[in-house]
Formats: C-alpha cells, structure tokens, sequence
C-alpha cells in the first residue's frame, strides 16, 4: 500500500470541526497558542460561538474571515498529524491545497508547529489585507476555450486548477465575470472571498511573506513534498522553501498533484481535515484509489 496524505484548503471550514480534535492529546495548548498570536479566542470561533461581529459580514469574530479560516485549519489539521504521529503511521508522500500546503510541511517535520501556525498567522493576514479582487469556479467547459480567453484578458488567471473539469478563476471582479460569462460550462459559481488569491495581485503580499520567510529556517522533509507551485516530489529545504515563497502568485496545480501520485503509484489517499473536497477530485480523477478522511479522534480509533 502506498499511501499520500492530502490537506484541504479554505473552503474546508465548518462550524464545529475542532469539536472531534479536542481529546486528542495537546489540542488545549495548541488551541491557547493559537489564540494568543491571533488575539481572540480562536476554539470559540470554531465553534461560532457569538460574538460581537454582523452575521452577515465577514469580521474579526468569523470563521470564513481568511485571518481566523487559515490559523484554525492549521491547527484542526495539524493536531490530527500529530495523533498519526504516535500511531507511528507516515505517508509515501504529502501535498496540501493552498494553505494546505504549510500543514504539509508541517506533516514532512520540515517546520514545527510554532513556526508553522506564525507562518500560517502572517500569510492570513496579508491575504486578508491584499484585497479588491474576485475569484469563480468553473465547472465542465472546455479547455482550449478557457484558455483562450484567459490569455486574451491579462485580468484573470487561473488560479486553482485542480481537475479535468474545475478549475478556479482569480483576478479583477470585471475581468473574471467577462471570461466567466464568456466561457461555455456547466456553471460558474463566484466564491466568497475578498481577494484575488493565487494570482499576480497578490504581489505586495507574496513579497511581504517571502521577505519573512528569509529569516525561518527549513529542515529537509523526511518524506516528499509535491508543492502547489511545482508538483514534482522534494525533500530539500531549500526548494520547498522557495517553492512557498512563489505560492501566492502562482496557481495550484493540483490536477498535476493528483498525476503526479498516479505516477507515483499512490492507491491510497487519506484525506486529513474537515470535509472531503479532495476526496471528491481523487474519486474523478484517480480511478481506482483508495479513500479515507481523518477529520476527528473518532476517525483515528480514539
């Protein structure tokens, strides 16, 4: 059995998905941790918990606010790697969608978890801060088209490619509503959010993070890590390194992942987080792998 352990990104988060982590062992400290960096009660807003924020705007008290959804993913996914620790279970490899991707590393032992969630705490609220863009997910279309279009709008990019048949579009709100309207597809969904994530826009903040990740040391991944910027499996600090530094401007490549672990002759993919959106694209896209999702003790025989 070869197996790949996969971590999901924004869009994963649900109200209510620390409950199932809480009894496993350091979930209290990491939770506190958590918290103390972000400066407000981050199980509290996994929990929606009230607070003083408009239902119906994102705010500092709102799990769908970028600068609470990423810390909080991190540390959900991140305590479940660790109970896989101690069951001294490990993967032929590892790769995480977007934010996913820090856990990754994380899972590969190349940062620890201090390190990972500071990272994690920066790269939210510089996402956050980066704001005035778009992005919509298209679904059933065809290739040769869209990317005509997309060559011809220098506006939009395709930010997430994550299968065959979906890809996500990031940019200005007039440019990815033209090649989206334009476009023949299933559908076009516009997705919440407030900015134009994986995409040349998001320069001032790729910059920011990259100048701070000069200062924070990588060790050598003790299995391979396939990036989103780059999906060919590495070990080495470096790369991987600079392969982060390059992931806000550039799109997730994830439909090249999930070939990249055929190549690999990966059968089995375990899913590590809440929901199973990664799942989903393996189930299409990889006939024939094996599924599993760890969102909770339960999940892992606790």
């Amino acid at each position: 059995m070869s197996i790949a352990w996969v971590f999901p990104g924004q869009g994963s988060q649900k109200t209510g998905m620390a409950d199932p982590v809480l009894n496993l062992p350091g979930a209290e400290e990491r939770f506190a941790l958590a918290s103390r960096l972000l400066g407000r009660d981050l199980l509290a807003i996994c929990r929606g918990e009230p607070g003083s924020d408009d239902p119906e705007q994102h705010g500092p008290n709102d799990l769908n606010d970028t600068r609470n959804t990423q810390p909080a993913l991190f540390v959900v996914e991140s305590l479940i790697v660790d109970e896989l620790r101690r069951q001294q279970r490990e993967p032929a490899l590892v790769a995480g969608h977007s934010l996913g991707e820090l856990v990754a590393l994380y899972a590969a032992e190349v940062v620890d978890a201090a390190t990972g969630l500071e990272l994690m705490l920066l790269r939210s609220e510089l996402m956050a801060a980066a704001g005035g863009g778009a992005m919509t997910a298209v679904i059933g279309f065809d290739r040769d088209q869209l990317q005509e279009l997309v060559a011809a709008n220098d506006a939009v990019v395709i930010a997430n490619d994550n299968s065959t048949a979906q890809v996500v579009l990031s940019g200005t709100p007039a440019a990815v509503r033209q090649v989206s309207e334009q476009l023949t597809c299933k559908r076009a969904i516009p997705l919440a959010v407030s900015g134009a994530f994986h995409s040349p826009f998001m320069a001032e903040a790729a910059e920011a993070f990259a100048s701070h990740l000069e200062s924070v040391a990588f060790e050598h991944a003790h299995f391979p890590v396939l990036s989103n910027t780059d999906p060919t499996p590495s070990c080495d600090a470096a790369v991987l390194k600079q392969r982060l530094r390059q992931q806000m401007t550039t799109g997730v490549r994830w439909r090249e992942t999930m070939e990249t672990m055929q190549v690999a002759s990966i059968d089995t993919i375990v899913e590590i987080g809440p929901g199973n959106v990664l799942s989903g694209l393996a189930k299409r896209s990889m006939p024939g792998v094996t599924l599993s999702s760890l969102a909770g003790a339960a999940d892992l025989g606790l």
